[in-house]
């Protein structure tokens, strides 16, 4: 799985943004715009929402439930210091995606798949697309957490996050986790589409992999 979140709050950024990655084959797109209007955000979200829906495409928001209810789209994303999951829960019903941000074990543990449909565990390391950072997740921690989650039968997915590039793929997959989500390494990219389509490739045969080991192949 790979989540592209945007970086940007220009309008026309974020549409060019996200039609190279849809180009690529991406199929899951958070939309983030921490610093702008919320007329911002709706307008934004409103040009990607026909572009997502083409592509058959996730289109989640930041932050905003009311406008991710408003606007019919596809769910939001919750942070730490945003909205509770199980009111949020409450206001959208279950149609709608709810993703959370965890950084423990405890975090993780303290969400029920009532709520939640998958989690964002990071960072994984240092990004300066988010402000107040929380600390840093150790390979072994990210391991742990996937294990013990998965030993709790809870089986929400667990997607890593925080400044992963294409040399880290291999590593933070390696724990366990079910996917990634990733913005400056495609962004940054001299062809993001191209770098998009490198970034599913390697997940998509690191997953054949673990289905064969699995015997699900």
């Amino acid at each position: 799985m790979l989540q592209f979140i945007t970086n940007e709050t220009s309008q026309a950024a974020i549409i060019a943004q996200v039609q190279a990655v849809l180009a690529g084959g991406c199929k899951w797109v958070q939309l983030r715009m921490k610093n702008a209007s919320r007329d911002e955000i709706i307008e934004t979200a409103k040009a990607l929402k026909p572009i997502c829906a083409e592509a058959e495409a996730i289109l989640v928001i930041d932050d905003h439930v009311d406008i991710a209810k408003e606007l019919e789209l596809d769910g939001v994303h919750l942070g730490k210091s945003d909205m509770n999951v199980k009111e949020a829960r409450e206001t959208l019903g279950e149609k709608f995606i709810i993703g959370a941000t965890a950084n423990t074990l405890d975090d993780v543990m303290s969400f029920s798949p009532v709520d939640v449909d998958y989690i964002g565990l990071g960072p994984y390391k240092f990004t300066t697309t988010k402000a107040n950072l929380s600390p840093i997740i150790e390979l072994d921690s990210y391991a742990n957490i996937v294990k013990v989650a998965a030993n709790s039968k809870r089986e929400i997915p667990i997607v890593a996050i925080g400044g992963i590039e294409h040399s880290d793929i291999e590593r933070i997959m390696s724990t366990g986790v079910d996917g990634v989500a990733v913005s400056g390494a495609l962004i940054n990219a001299d062809d993001t589409t191209a770098a998009t389509k490198q970034m599913i490739d390697q997940l998509n045969e690191i997953l054949k992999v673990r289905l064969a080991e699995r015997g699900l192949l």
